[in-house]
């Protein structure tokens, strides 16, 4: 055994491990102490940083999990904007506990985080660094929160890990999600809630990555918390099943290959076998009642819009994203219409539009329609990221470059999304200082790294978001203009989601998306259409997700939307100013043609003249 140095928390460690009994937080903690002496052979006194992987082989190891990564980042992000100013760094690690996607908190806290390494590419396996929220959580394959010095290596007490096991769409063990606080203020309880937050994500990803791999299945929910799944065919044959199910039922690979009959484990009637996602009453094989359920046809089968929504056709070809964003909106369709011209030239794009209104999805959108779709698409969130932690990230450092830099160095976001896109979201929040940099970048098509001798040349796309007036603040010296010219290549405004003329059409997507099972009465369809929605398709996303989970019978009521009060004056204002926009850029696209304007508005001509006039709209605008 290594040679133990003495301590407190040396000591503790000892006696608790030889006392190991039971199943409840405590032995659990000193069954993970005795695992690191007897088994790892670690000593809990030794310090020094976690072993980090190169790039490459972060590569290496994530490319088999691509398809799980892009299903877990939007839970990771809405837990990262939710915890950004708590002290929380959000992380999904591969299943030997190495860090493959990182959400840094604001502030100082995200300093705490790099000067001890923590960050993507760190490796906390239970084998190397003792017990420790992600390694031990992996290791016994269910959730723990470890606080404090209930970590095995004593350097490790500052933080506090709530970890959940993820698991595939096969039950196998495919990696964690792990929230850690860097809070010394906080004491256990406080942190109790960050596990369940963590273990609910955990259990969205799951469902979404499921329901991903089996989409062109029927899938039952079973009752009960274990959330259980179950996807069969048309021939009632199943076809696959989660852990939980597996469990209940004894499933076996081999049972689900041979494709066992859905009724040897579960009875359902005819009527409920092809019910429209909504709550049916499930038996057991053996006809006792079990409770209540859910099923979600195939994505084949999916249920029409509402019937004041005609069906629109879908646009193939590369921009086919880009269409589907846009919708019936005119100000988006002429948007879209112009990135189509101007195909894959080099030219930088700003997109301006509210917090919020889906500036990375639809900077995402273009990057994919581009010549560039196969190449890496890297974003950075200006506003995020602490100013004296920008640099770094965006143009790199060598090794020793800075105290707590990697041994390695590290390459920048740039030098990353060379060949690809770089999407630099709230660029109106970057600092001055750093803008002269970008400048340089952008005219000399290089980057300087910190601490290197000379240049790394580069090839990017650039595309910059922001829900500021650029222009304004170019011209009172808050941006510098020139960058600004740079930037605004070709701009792209986006509408707020209360601006949108296909707003009905967007609620009704994203609640297909974020409640699928679930239907909306009268009474919400109405709260939903008549709420100004400050927080755009994100806040919209929320509150459709957690009005699914809430409803009751699949059916969402207005008692279900979580909507907060709203000052109707501001909103009337926001409205006025919206509208004024969308009818500006109608009759822009259409040359002044006041009946033109009025076709692509949904407006008769009378009407948009009314408008205008009451707007003070110059129809020479």
């Amino acid at each position: 055994m290594a040679n133990l140095s003495a301590s407190n928390h040396v000591a503790r460690v000892l006696s608790a491990a030889n006392q190991v009994a039971g199943v409840d937080t405590e032995t659990r903690i000193a069954a993970s102490w005795r695992r690191c002496l007897v088994n790892h052979n670690l000593d809990p006194a030794r310090r020094g940083p976690p072993q980090t992987l190169t790039e490459a082989e972060i590569r290496h190891i994530a490319e088999p999990m691509e398809d799980l990564i892009q299903v877990a980042i939007p839970e990771l992000e809405d837990l990262a904007r939710v915890l950004h100013d708590s002290g929380y760094c959000v992380n999904l690690a591969d299943p030997n506990a190495t860090m493959l996607v990182s959400r840094l908190p604001g502030g100082d806290y995200a300093r705490m985080f790099l000067e001890w390494k923590i960050y993507t590419g760190s490796n906390f396996a239970e084998t190397f660094e003792g017990t420790n929220g992600l390694g031990t959580a992996l290791a016994e394959q269910r959730p723990i929160l470890v606080h404090g010095d209930e970590h095995f290596r004593e350097q490790w007490h500052m933080f506090t890990c709530a970890v959940s096991p993820l698991f595939d769409h096969a039950g196998r063990l495919a990696g964690a999600v792990n929230i850690t606080s860097c809070r010394s203020d906080l004491g256990r309880s406080a942190h109790e809630l960050a596990l369940a937050v963590t273990t609910e994500a955990t259990r969205r990803i799951e469902q979404s990555f499921f329901r991903r791999r089996y989409r062109a299945s029927w899938i039952a929910m079973l009752p009960g918390d274990g959330h259980g799944m179950l996807a069969y065919d048309d021939d009632r044959r199943v076809v696959g099943a989660c852990r939980t199910a597996r469990a209940a039922f004894g499933l076996t690979d081999a049972m689900i290959e041979d494709g066992i009959d859905l009724s040897h484990l579960v009875q359902l009637d005819d009527r409920a076998a092809r019910a429209a996602d909504e709550q049916v009453a499930l038996r057991r094989a053996d006809g006792t009642p079990w409770g209540r359920g859910r099923l979600a046809p195939p994505v084949r089968a999916r249920s029409p819009r509402p019937p004041s929504t005609p069906p629109r056709e879908k646009p193939a070809g590369q921009f086919s994203g880009l269409h589907r964003l846009a919708g019936r909106d005119p100000v988006l369709i002429k948007g879209v219409k112009r990135l189509m011209t101007v195909g894959n030239l080099d030219l930088p794009i700003l997109l301006h539009g509210e917090t919020g209104a889906g500036k990375d999805v639809f900077a995402r959108a273009i990057h994919a329609a581009s010549n560039r779709a196969g190449r890496n698409y890297v974003a950075l969130n200006c506003a995020a990221m602490p100013e004296s932690l920008i640099d770094a990230e965006l143009f790199g450092y060598e090794a020793g470059a800075f105290t707590g830099a990697r041994r390695e160095g590290s390459k920048g976001l740039i030098v990353q999304a060379s060949g690809g896109t770089l999407f630099l979201d709230e660029i109106g929040d970057m600092p001055l200082s750093l803008q002269t940099r970008l400048l340089r970048v952008l005219e000399n098509r290089e980057v300087w790294p910190l601490g290197a001798l000379k240049p790394v040349a580069v090839d990017i796309r650039l595309i910059s978001a922001t829900h500021r007036d650029l222009a304004r603040m170019a011209e009172d010296g808050s941006f510098r203009s020139d960058l600004y010219y740079r930037l605004r290549g070709m701009e792209i405004r986006l509408p707020a989601l209360r601006e949108r003329a296909d707003r009905k059409d967007v609620i009704a997507q994203i609640a297909d998306e974020e409640a699928p099972h679930c239907r909306i009465a009268a009474d919400a369809w109405a709260q939903l259409m008549a709420y100004p929605f400050p927080g755009n398709m994100r806040q919209l996303r929320h509150v459709l997700r957690l009005a699914g989970a809430t409803a009751e019978h699949g059916l969402i009521t207005e008692a279900d939307l979580d909507l907060p009060p709203f000052s109707a004056r501001g909103a009337e204002a926001d409205h006025t100013a919206g509208e004024r926009t969308a009818i500006v850029d109608a009759l822009r696209a259409n040359d002044g043609r006041v009946t033109d304007a009025a076709t692509a508005l949904g407006l008769s001509r009378a009407t948009l003249y009314r408008k205008i006039k009451a707007l003070g709209i110059a129809l020479d605008s």
